[in-house]
């Protein structure tokens, strides 16, 4: 596979485990707050939320395509481009929740992401 391909690949899983902490997040966020928070009923309640039961395919797809990734590509080369789900999740939760997008997340965010496109380019 040309390398065009393998970074979609790559980039594939990276936005499908993206996608899955924001499904998480909301599927966390829609759960019924309980006092105890430990009840078996709860839990189950929780996990079967759609936005858990999402989350949790996706990263299943997420899976699934990082293991035809390994199959191709040095893991030296590829693992470091999760990094961008750090940029990916944090936009996600500014837009949809409502997040802080601090200077310090910011230009931390930034500096993966830089590290991410060096590594791309070698």
């Amino acid at each position: 596979m040309i390398r065009a391909g393998l970074i979609g690949l790559i980039l594939l899983s990276v936005a499908l485990n993206a996608f899955a902490q924001i499904l998480l997040r909301w599927g966390a966020r829609s759960a019924p707050l309980l006092a105890d928070g430990r009840s078996i009923a709860a839990m189950i309640d929780t996990l079967f939320r759609p936005g858990i039961l999402g989350g949790l395919a996706c990263y299943g797809l997420s899976v699934l395509v990082w293991i035809r990734v390994l199959g191709m590509a040095e893991v030296s080369f590829a693992y470091p481009f999760l990094g961008l789900g750090f940029v990916l999740v944090m936009l996600a939760g500014w837009q949809l929740f409502g997040e802080p997008l601090t200077p310090a997340r910011v230009a931390g965010t930034a500096l993966i992401a830089f590290g991410v496109l060096v590594l791309a380019r070698s």
